[in-house]
């Protein structure tokens, strides 16, 4: 047995409606400009050619019903509520006609954005790393299983201290559950774990220290979040 240097990182795990058993998380792929409405209002057309993603480590996950704190680096912290889809067998090269398949279950995800250094960092060609993958950044509710849940047109929203402020329905992703699966899936071996972030509505905005932010997807677990003022270094 391979002695280790210093201790593992504890794994990332998220829980699973109607079971005792957790699932392990792998990689996260979020979605970029998967709703023409918030592409626009981010100043951005969508590319119909294919999706573009980014990543974000597992350590970012962080489960609905928390705290946290407001993160450092960043005066312009933004919501984004998302529909997740969670893999749950390989797909590799895979048609859209098979690719639900590998669907283990669906859940409701924030993709939490330092919106100032994201900005910054598209001005100068920069990767959007610092923005978007760091701690806590990716929340998510209890996992539902596929059985129990089939994405349609339902609606997906977000309110912040009780005030709407995104609101659409999941038919007008750009790209669909099937299409993005079979496109990640012909340039990544997709294994069970690994989560899709679909993308997000228009009205994304920002967040202080004491807000409340509600997110929902029809049918699926409310997810629920916090924040609180920075950590003092």
């Amino acid at each position: 047995m391979t002695e280790l240097l210093f201790p593992a990182r504890p794994q990332a795990t998220v829980a699973v409606t109607g079971s005792d058993k957790r699932l392990s998380v792998g990689r996260i792929f979020c979605v970029g400009r998967n709703f023409a409405e918030h592409a626009k209002e981010m100043g951005a057309e969508v590319d119909r050619e294919a999706p573009f993603y980014f990543m974000k480590d597992s350590s970012a996950i962080v489960a609905s019903g928390s705290t946290i704190p407001y993160p450092p680096g960043t005066k312009d912290f933004q919501h984004e509520v998302e529909l997740v889809v969670a893999i749950g067998a390989p797909a590799w090269g895979v048609g859209v006609d098979t690719a639900l398949d590998a669907v283990f279950g669906y859940a409701v995800g924030l993709d939490m954005t330092r919106r100032d250094l994201q900005a910054a960092a598209k001005a100068k060609q920069r990767p959007w790393d610092f923005a978007k993958n760091f701690e806590c950044s990716a929340v998510i509710t209890p996992i539902v299983p596929k059985a129990a849940f089939t994405p349609a047109d339902q609606n997906i929203s977000l309110s912040v201290n009780g005030t709407v402020r995104q609101q659409g329905r999941l038919g007008d992703l750009v790209w669909s559950i099937a299409e993005l699966i079979s496109h990640l899936s012909h340039h990544y071996h997709l294994v069970p774990g690994d989560l899709i972030y679909t993308g997000t509505p228009a009205g994304v905005g920002p967040v202080a220290p004491g807000d409340v932010i509600v997110g929902s997807v029809e049918g699926l677990p409310e997810l629920r979040l916090t924040i609180a003022p920075p950590e003092s270094y």
